[in-house]
């Protein structure tokens, strides 16, 4: 089964919200960047509900049938980056998801409302 970028994008979104992530945010990069269509920004309060986030989103993929091409950070879970290809996932713990601020650096991309989705796309 081949899932379209968007699709990817509200799987992880709502696999870190079923793991009770903080601040969910997906943003369209595909006007940005080529290096990927969408990123998805969510924050834990700790390494361990950082490191759980994470572990939802791989599994939720995987049963999707995609599996993460690069992952860093993990052991630290400060900053986490899971690279899907189309998609890019970045789980931060609070001070450092407001230190680095991606959303404010990728300004210009237009933020897509994941929440109204149904929970048919997980």
């Amino acid at each position: 089964m081949h899932l379209q970028s968007e699709e990817l994008a509200f799987i992880a979104a709502l696999a870190a919200d079923e793991k009770k992530a903080d601040d969910i945010v997906v943003m369209n990069m595909k006007d940005l960047t080529i290096i990927t269509d969408y990123f998805v920004i969510c924050s834990g309060r700790s390494s361990t509900q950082v490191q759980a986030v994470v572990d939802g989103i791989e599994e939720k993929m995987e049963k999707k049938g995609v599996r993460v091409s690069h992952r860093e950070g993990y052991r630290e879970a400060k900053w986490v980056l899971l690279d899907y290809g189309s998609i890019i996932v970045h789980v931060f713990q609070g001070e450092d998801r407001l230190f680095y601020d991606l959303e404010r650096l990728w300004s210009d991309a237009p933020l897509i409302p994941w929440e109204t989705l149904s929970d048919t796309t997980a």
